[in-house]
């Protein structure tokens, strides 16, 4: 029997407990900029996870591994839960770094290592003693919604040790398939992904007839007949013809320029225009595409046979060699710059949406104008080093606050940005397996920036309304936040095309007169003058003076 004795001293004991909890916690104070211990974060898991009721607990996903689920799910998340959550889903927030219990990191093991069930459970009601929510439940469908966050959830799993040297043994062993392979498991992707620019910047017009833009016969500039054509690259912007001799293939003299439908010169100038042109000679047909051109544009480039596993970006170029997942897929046995952190799944497009040079210049004595030997999965700057910029200075490929003025140089721009700094990653707007959007994006342009910038959002603009931050009206052009912080200020290679800016800094009038960078409110308002944009930048009460003045 429990003696009296007994009692008094387990009494004691737990007083004694009590009043030592109670010291720390006099000492802490009892506010939620205290880090949490390892022991309260185990203790509040373990009683999270003991509260969710078992027959929840083993719920499957109908929305598992369904690419449009996913999407959805990630749209919702932006628009729900990313204020907390961030829109990287880190928990990396002026909010999510200020609550107690902090908000968790989706991607790590505490989150992902629960079923599915588990995780639908917890959005659908919330978490009782911290600052996670039920899910709005005024509609009757918020479970499917749910359904489809827990799949994107889902797919933000970081691969473990054991994951990335498969990963590894992966890459070592697998080779090149084509991307037709991927059609049959992932054919809803693979349709959208075959009607975006990706899928078709390079064309051989035996195999598509219509290729060839304008009418051959009205070239006046440098003559060619169709026979001699066995490459066409582009359809939006400019298009370019290639002929073939033996194993390369070479640019011909005259490019259509599709928005101005006239045919002009194609040379890339002796000096004072891209770098690899020291090391050949001025004539096109002694240019081949292979080092200068074919490495971006194509899957799996081979520098000595020059041959190419496909034409185009497709799906090998951003997941690596696909053999070993498309006999057995697995998560582990194929790469998803999705799962990577920022800057390997930035330098996924990096590698071709940049101006740069490979480290020894010269491969082989060749100028490669293309990192060669990169891959997905490795490190970009262990083959690729960016255009060096110098402040004050214009060049060839930047302007004098170091914007990029010169074509495909979006990675040039991205890594100067705050949004690179803080994690975001191009597939963040993106989505190169093609959406209905300009440019593929993810959502419309007057609506993608939002998901992460609206009025009094922590990271900005930190006004009541839109309006007061853009000084347009609501629908107008000006009210897009591309419009000031996007300008399309980079050319495409021929006259009038340009394409935005990826810095995201806004460029003031007083820059455009010190530097001579186009600026947003002038280009817009033509016929205006830097004096007038100045002034009226002045009248703004939400723009820093000192901002708007330099």
């Amino acid at each position: 029997m429990i003696t009296w004795k007994t009692l008094i001293i387990a009494g004691l004991f737990l007083l004694l407990v009590a009043t030592l909890c109670a010291g720390v916690l006099k000492l802490r104070g009892f506010r939620a900029t205290s880090t949490p211990s390892a022991l309260e974060i185990v203790a509040a898991r373990s009683i999270r996870d003991f509260a969710i009721p078992g027959k929840e607990r083993h719920l499957t996903n109908p929305d598992a591994d369904d690419w449009t689920a996913i999407q959805q799910g990630r749209e919702d998340f932006l628009a729900r839960c990313a204020s907390c959550h961030g829109s990287d889903a880190r928990g990396r927030t002026p909010i999510g770094t200020n609550v107690y219990p902090r908000v968790p990191d989706l991607h790590s093991e505490p989150t992902q290592n629960l079923s599915d069930g588990e995780i639908h459970y917890i959005i659908e009601n919330g978490i009782q003693l911290t600052g996670m929510p039920a899910m709005p439940s005024a509609h009757r469908e918020s479970a499917a919604e749910s359904w489809k966050l827990v799949a994107y959830i889902r797919s933000l799993r970081t691969p473990d040790r054991n994951e990335k040297a498969a990963e590894a043994n992966t890459l070592a062993s697998a080779h090149y398939t084509g991307s037709q392979t991927c059609q049959k498991c992932h054919a809803d992707i693979y349709e959208h992904w075959k009607k975006t620019p990706m899928a078709n910047v390079v064309r051989d017009p035996r195999d598509h007839p219509d290729a060839i833009i304008p009418d051959l016969s009205t070239n006046s500039v440098s003559k060619f007949t169709k026979e001699q054509v066995a490459l066409v690259y582009g359809s939006i912007w400019k298009q370019r013809y290639f002929t073939k001799i033996g194993e390369d293939y070479y640019p011909l003299s005259a490019q259509w320029d599709i928005r101005n439908k006239k045919w002009l010169k194609y040379h890339v100038a002796d000096s004072g225009a891209d770098w690899w042109t020291a090391f050949y000679p001025s004539d096109n047909l002694q240019r081949p595409t292979g080092p200068t051109c074919d490495g971006c544009h194509s899957v799996n480039y081979d520098i000595h046979s020059k041959q190419v596993t496909e034409w185009n970006v497709g799906c090998e170029r951003c997941h690596g060699p696909g053999s070993e997942h498309v006999a057995h897929p697995t998560r582990n046995n194929i790469l998803n710059p999705a799962q990577m952190d920022d800057v390997a799944a930035n330098d996924t497009c990096i590698q071709c949406h940049s101006q740069g040079q490979p480290l020894t210049k010269q491969i082989e004595g060749k100028a490669y104008d293309w990192p060669v030997g990169y891959h997905v999965g490795l490190h970009l700057k262990d083959y690729w080093k960016l255009e060096d910029s110098t402040l004050g200075q214009t060049s060839f490929t930047h302007f004098a606050d170091g914007t990029a003025h010169k074509n495909r140089m979006q990675g040039n721009d991205f890594v100067q940005s705050v949004m690179y700094e803080h994690g975001i990653t191009c597939s963040s707007c993106h989505d190169v397996h093609g959406t209905e959007n300009y440019a593929q994006l993810r959502r419309p342009v007057d609506k993608l920036c939002l998901d992460c910038h609206g009025p009094m959002s922590p990271n900005g603009p930190h006004t009541a309304t839109l309006k007061e931050h853009t000084h347009h009206k609501d629908g107008s052009p000006g009210s897009q936040c591309v419009a000031c912080h996007m300008p399309k200020i980079e050319t495409q290679g021929v006259p009038g095309t340009f394409v935005s800016s990826h810095t995201f800094k806004f460029i003031s009038p007083a820059m455009t007169d010190k530097y001579k960078i186009p600026n947003p409110c002038t280009s817009c308002h033509t016929g205006k003058s830097m004096d007038w944009a100045t002034k009226e930048l002045t009248t703004w009460k939400t723009a820093s003076p000192w901002r708007v003045g330099q």
